[in-house]
């Protein structure tokens, strides 16, 4: 039995000692005399590690950071007595053996603190050591001894021989010349107390000495826990989501992927950097449905983009009428060219005449009567989808091949996937497919649209889905909207939420009757509440609102089940207001990350008042937003002004980013009114006053 193996360790922390001596000990005799006597195999060690954060699930799952992103990392760490305990933390990739360390800092209350910057993409680990230091124990007391007026020369001589302990640990000659140097000079009796117990409080030598700890004390935080290291688009990203066949260059024809390549300088005035395309595989004929989900097609109706799969081909083929694999090729890289990227629509299921159909029928479920079975959401039903059987016997086989169409895409350059209903597959699927894929892939990135139970959404988190959908599209009221986004706070080292006001398949009833203002809220809600949003547009920026019927969360002649011509230049075009607020969101570095959310109080429900800091306090963002899309709404603010950063005492300016408006402020209580048809929200940019050189205030 190794000493890691030891099953007389209580917790997580193991031993990893440095000490030669503890090297030289036969493992396999220390390991049997505490079989024999049922003692621990460290008895001598007296340190504790615990609570070690991040960690999701005690280390089950990776938490998630992105690349250049502090990871800060916490843990209680303390031992018995009064002697003192140092700890530091270790990093490396996970394709590395060498570990990086550095120091962690204590926080109070046996609380300490470290953090490291990934440099690439990938798993990293992490992991805490600590130790009862006695050197440090010494110097501590020492110079308490000294200020008490005590005898120092044994004490003197009791250093000088810890620091020669730690020469013989030393892993370096020069480091182990320095220390038996300095550790000479503490013993020597030709040079007098006071100059050797100036040098014993030595910072720089101090320092060379805690790089090697008594391995018989030191303390090892395992298993090692890990994050993921993510690109910065998995953290800060604007999604657009467009059907390509509605975007024809003619005012009646068919849009191809070469006429969105037109249609790309309107998706960068509005400062989107991700263009999401719903499926662009070939589309079914058989079951296929008509306008608005009707069960019946007409010849020249164009079907789901979902129904995937006809002669033409499966997932890894275009749709004939979109264009060909050189078309999508050519629009990737003009995107590319204008600083956006194509996200793809991962949607595994099939019509009934793909060819996965006939080619693999036991991927799919059969009927009593033979047939295979459709979609259901009873009493709903999707005759023109067959969804994949993942308890199939052939289960292997159906893994690898969908795992080979993620290749596929990728290698004709597509790194986003926006994937369908993936709480509907297994979780373990997902978890290799993912995994498999980061691992050749570290950019690529998965938006998992699972609108379903918290705890299933959280878990496809937890597997590897980089972002995810949110309930946000159906909160409306402040109480609903700051419960909410605790709750996303308490998951944020998994969980990265993506906000949608809207989607294909969902038209929530506040836009359905709040009119304009209630598009132009939601748009500041979700863009501003958090680092990642998407709106599913033209019908967004042109306020469309008409459900199927009255109850119904369906557009009014979806997109989804045809053809739709859009008036992109129509005067009341939300295309400014959208352009605006992306603006500011590229301009503002609070508005780039989940972290520093905080809510505000005022004396009106409707007004919901939240500001976001980023880790510089002059780029703090304080958000008013009138929840009511049909009244004016007006109340006093409280804000927390310890969490914006200002004094006090102190006059800020509040710059509303939206209108240009500014307003001189001090204290926590202001006052705001908002119109909803003028200006239901102010996007505020806080300036604190600074007194300049030459003797006169402006605004930083």
């Amino acid at each position: 039995m190794s000493p890691a193996a030891a099953p007389a360790l209580p917790t997580h922390a193991r031993g990893n000692g440095h000490s030669k001596a503890r090297r030289a000990q036969p493992a396999g005799a220390q390991a049997e005399l505490t079989a024999e006597t049922d003692l621990p195999l460290h008895g001598a060690r007296r340190v504790v590690i615990e609570r070690l954060s991040p960690q999701v699930d005690c280390g089950r799952f990776a938490a998630k950071r992105t690349l250049g992103e502090q990871v800060v990392v916490e843990a209680d760490v303390f031992g018995d007595g009064h002697d003192a305990v140092c700890c530091r933390l270790l990093h490396r990739s996970e394709t590395s053996s060498t570990w990086e360390r550095s120091a962690m800092s204590p926080l109070g209350n046996d609380r300490w603190r470290g953090s490291f910057r990934p440099l690439h993409l990938g798993r990293e680990l992490y992991t805490v050591e600590a130790w009862v230091d006695h050197l440090e124990t010494w110097r501590r007391d020492l110079l308490k001894r000294q200020d008490a007026g005590q005898d120092l020369t044994i004490d003197l001589l009791r250093g000088a021989a810890l620091i020669d302990e730690a020469a013989m640990r030393a892993a370096t000659d020069d480091d182990a010349q320095r220390l038996r140097n300095w550790g000479s000079a503490l013993s020597n009796g030709a040079v007098s107390i006071e100059e050797r117990a100036s040098l014993a409080q030595s910072e720089e030598l101090h320092q060379i000495a805690g790089r090697y700890p008594d391995g018989v004390q030191l303390l090892r935080y395992e298993p090692a826990l890990a994050v993921d290291i993510d690109r910065e688009r998995a953290r800060f990203s604007s999604w657009y989501e467009m059907f390509p066949r509605s975007f024809g260059r003619e005012a009646s024809g068919r849009g191809t992927l070469r006429d969105c390549v037109a249609y790309l300088p309107y998706v960068v005035r509005m400062g989107f950097d991700v263009l999401y395309l719903p499926p662009i595989h070939p589309i079914g004929e058989e079951e296929r449905k008509g306008p608005n989900n009707r069960p019946s097609s007409d010849p020249e109706d164009p079907g789901s983009p979902w129904a995937i799969g006809s002669t033409a081909g499966g997932h890894k083929s275009i749709d004939p009428q979109l264009g060909t694999m050189e078309d999508f090729h050519h629009l990737v890289k003009q995107a590319g060219a204008s600083g956006i990227e194509v996200a793809l629509d991962l949607a595994f299921q099939c019509s009934p005449d793909h060819p996965y159909v006939r080619e693999h029928p036991e991927w799919f479920l059969h009927r009593p009567d033979g047939t295979i079975q459709y979609a259901e959401n009873p009493p709903k039903k999707y005759q023109d989808i067959y969804p994949f059987y993942f308890e199939t016997p052939a289960w292997r086989e159906l893994w690898l091949e969908l795992a080979s169409v993620v290749e596929f895409w990728i290698e004709q350059g597509v790194r986003i996937f926006r994937v369908d209903n993936p709480h509907t597959k297994p979780f373990s699927f997902w978890e290799w497919l993912i995994a498999r894929t980061k691992r050749a892939h570290p950019e690529a990135i998965f938006l998992a649209e699972a609108f379903t139970r918290p705890k299933v959404m959280y878990r496809l988190a937890k597997i590897g889905f980089t972002q995810s959908y949110t309930y946000f599209t159906w909160r409306n009221s402040r109480a609903e909207l700051t419960e909410y986004f605790a709750e996303l706070a308490r998951v944020r080292d998994f969980f990265r939420p993506n906000l949608w006001p809207n989607t294909p398949d969902i038209l929530s009833e506040y836009l359905q009757f709040g009119g304009r203002p209630a598009f132009v809220v939601r748009a500041v809600l979700a863009a501003t509440l958090a680092a990642s949003y998407g709106i599913y547009g033209p019908a967004f920026e042109l306020l469309e609102h008409e459900p199927r019927e009255p109850g119904s969360e369906e557009y009014l002649n979806s997109e989804k089940y045809q053809l739709r011509q859009w008036n992109l230049d129509r005067p009341d075009s939300l295309v400014e207001l959208i352009s605006r607020i992306n603006r500011i969101r590229r301009e503002s570095t609070a508005l780039q990350s989940d972290t520093g959310l905080s809510f505000h109080s005022s004396d009106n429900d409707a007004l919901l008042v939240y500001s976001k800091v980023a880790a510089t306090p002059s780029d703090a963002i304080l958000v008013v937003v009138n929840l009511d899309p049909h009244h004016t709404q007006s109340g006093w603010l409280d804000l927390n002004l310890s969490a914006l950063g200002i004094d006090p005492e102190q006059t800020f300016q509040a710059h509303d980013l939206l209108s240009g408006s500014r307003f001189l402020w001090k204290g926590a209580r202001n006052y705001v009114a908002l119109d909803p048809q003028s200006s239901p929200a102010h996007i505020l940019r806080l300036r604190r006053r600074v007194r300049s050189e030459r003797d006169f205030d402006y605004f930083l």
